[in-house]
């Protein structure tokens, strides 16, 4: 029995050897041309093909009656490849190690920022060895900036969770832009540090924190730009929300290549952060504007790119897929209806904060109140002069019971596996109405998590061939550092 035992794990042992052997032969991370001067990494978090597809369908759906799909102009990309994102402790990863990853070519456990699997050794980042040779570098998120991915390019932390600890690091760091999102813990845990953007500021950052103050910026000095107005947990507004106050994830990545733009090239790292956290919810709607809303950040870089064709390398792709999302659902077999999404006008966090302001405001809320702002909001209705978005008898019951549970506190509310599943520990009415909604289009969900599907990896410009095949995460840093010359 011993025998067969250590048999087996030989076998399994060589498997892994013979298949890393043969990845690496499809994949060269060492790129001998002509080195890339300005470098735009864009990852959609939570983004693998059910959230880019969902788009395209979208898309496809609203601009015409037949079955076809508009392609973003990413995917159109002439280098195309498939990533693993398994991490040390799981084969799910979560956006910690899954940044690390990219940014360092190195594998680590979950929650952990560029440190090794001790949380003792750092790993140096591709954005602070491209500073140290004389490179500018930009980091751009939708979601705080003390954020597991944006942290990633320039933190190291045993935890993600040291905020305070993680923007400390931001502020000396030495880069010379950083856009989007604010801080989770700007005076630290227990609000006795001193302010990150007072230290910010004694290390040399500009801050900025209006449009307009944002758009007259010119180049010269470092540049900490937050947006004017912050939605949940510190994050940019989710685009179906956005505001003409705003400033949109591809005003700052033009206003990231105006500032950056320099005789020793930049590397700019672009994330668009609330596809994951709408996946995570469950809200297709959502998630699919901000897949629409980095697709127009990417533009901005490709016209760049159109003036320094041989210099320039642009790669998109995510750090790994949430939420299980797939187009098709039960109830529609082979059918999907995705102009239906067309209805839904907010994102479950403006329509959470709807709710409870109705919840404080009327003590003896009922769901005859509520249904009048669901139709507004989301088109679901129960007259039956409009079919197409009625909800049946089963779905009006969905609704009722999730209404039941919202009205209560949530130490009141069930906490069994069943309510789980149906709710998430989100709102449970938002996230109910948020799934109707989506089995209407024709899109299912399979957790309130990450999955570990691999990602697609886009890539053009300078050295882009080296990003077909399939490949690590690890990998995109190594071919990434070679197109690079570092």
């Amino acid at each position: 029995m011993f025998r067969k035992r250590i048999s087996s794990v030989v076998m399994l042992f060589l498997s892994f050897v013979m298949l890393a052997s043969v990845v690496k032969a499809e994949t060269p991370d060492d790129y001998k041309g002509r080195h890339a001067k300005y470098i735009f990494f864009f990852i959609g978090d939570g983004m693998a093909l059910p959230q880019i597809s969902s788009a395209e369908i979208y898309l496809g759906s609203v601009a015409h009656k037949d079955k076809s799909i508009v392609k973003l102009d990413f995917t159109q990309f002439p280098s195309r490849g498939i990533a693993t994102t398994y991490d040390a402790s799981s084969f799910i990863t979560d956006s910690a190690s899954a940044g690390t990853a990219m940014a360092t070519g190195n594998k680590t456990l979950s929650g952990v920022i560029g440190m090794d699997v001790t949380r003792t050794i750092k790993f140096p980042t591709i954005a602070e060895i491209a500073k140290s040779k004389g490179m500018k570098i930009g980091i751009v998120s939708s979601v705080s900036l003390d954020h597991a991915t944006p942290a990633a390019f320039y933190a190291h932390q045993p935890s993600r969770k040291n905020y305070y600890e993680i923007a400390l690091e931001l502020c000396h760091s030495g880069f010379d832009y950083f856009g989007g999102g604010g801080f989770l813990a700007p005076e630290g845990v227990h609000k006795d540090k001193e302010n990150i953007l007072k230290v910010a500021k004694e290390n040399g950052y500009t801050l900025i924190s209006s449009r307009e103050d944002f758009m007259n910026l010119k180049p010269g000095g470092k540049v900490l730009a937050v947006n004017p107005v912050l939605q949940d947990e510190s994050a940019m507004h989710y685009d179906i929300d956005r505001e003409k106050s705003d400033i949109s994830l591809a005003d700052f990545t033009a206003k990231g290549i105006e500032l950056l733009d320099n005789s020793n090239g930049f590397f700019m790292m672009v994330e668009g952060g609330k596809i994951d956290w709408a996946c995570h919810a469950n809200d297709a709607a959502s998630s699919i504007k901000d897949v629409l809303a980095l697709n127009k950040s990417v533009d901005v870089a490709m016209k760049f790119a159109q003036e320094h064709p041989d210099d320039t390398l642009i790669v998109v792709t995510g750090d790994h897929e949430c939420g299980g999302m797939t187009i098709g659902f039960a109830g529609t077999k082979y059918q999907t209806f995705f102009e239906k999404l067309n209805h839904q006008k907010i994102s479950y966090v403006k329509f959470d904060d709807m709710i409870k302001k109705l919840k404080a405001d009327d003590s003896n809320l009922k769901m005859e109140g509520v249904m009048p702002l669901i139709t507004e909001y989301f088109g679901l209705t129960t007259d039956k002069q409009q079919p197409d978005m009625l909800l049946t008898d089963y779905e009006y019951g969905l609704l009722q019971n999730a209404f039941n549970q919202t009205i209560l506190d949530k130490n009141q509310r069930m906490k069994d596996d069943a309510s789980y599943i149906a709710y998430g520990g989100y709102e449970p009415l938002t996230v109910t109405i948020t799934h109707i909604i989506n089995r209407k289009a024709g899109i299912g969900w399979t957790s309130y998590s990450h999955t570990g599907v691999p990602v697609p990896v886009y890539a053009t410009g300078a050295g882009r061939n080296v990003f077909d095949g399939y490949y690590d995460n690890t990998d995109i840093y190594k071919k990434m550092k070679s197109v690079i010359g570092l």
